[in-house]
């Protein structure tokens, strides 16, 4: 009989596989952001607005502060991938820790680019910069 889930502890790596498909998926629905937001801009200042005012909104910036954050792991966790296609990190504490330092940095990553971009004034009170 499995575990059951509520005993049952999860191990990093297992977590880091898990969020590393999840993010593949939710990568692809964010494409469909980028496609908005091109759109957005190909087709004038009024549909442009209309998008920079969804993402000042506070649900629109979780949705970009998630889909950044999805980019910055789903590529970092596949540098951890293709050092293990060249053989190296298979030790288990070597896989954990680079498991970590793949949380952490993407979580980083992502809030530095929000940080930038609220210096800089994008999606500042609804408005580019």
């Amino acid at each position: 009989m499995s575990p059951h889930l509520t005993i049952y502890a999860w191990p990093l790596t297992m977590v880091a596989s898990i969020a590393h498909r999840m993010t593949g998926v939710a990568l692809g629905g964010g494409t469909l952001l980028i496609a908005w937001w091109l759109i957005a801009a190909a087709s004038g200042p009024a549909a442009y607005e209309v998008f920079l005012t969804v993402g000042a909104h506070r649900a629109g910036q979780a949705v970009l502060f998630l889909f950044v954050w999805a980019l910055a792991f789903h590529l970092l966790n596949g540098l951890r991938h293709l050092a293990w296609d060249f053989g190296f990190g298979y030790k288990v504490s070597t896989a954990r820790l680079t498991a970590a330092v793949v949380f952490v940095f993407s979580v980083l990553i992502a809030a530095g680019v929000f940080a930038l971009t609220h210096f800089n004034g994008t999606f500042a009170n609804g408005g580019g910069g």
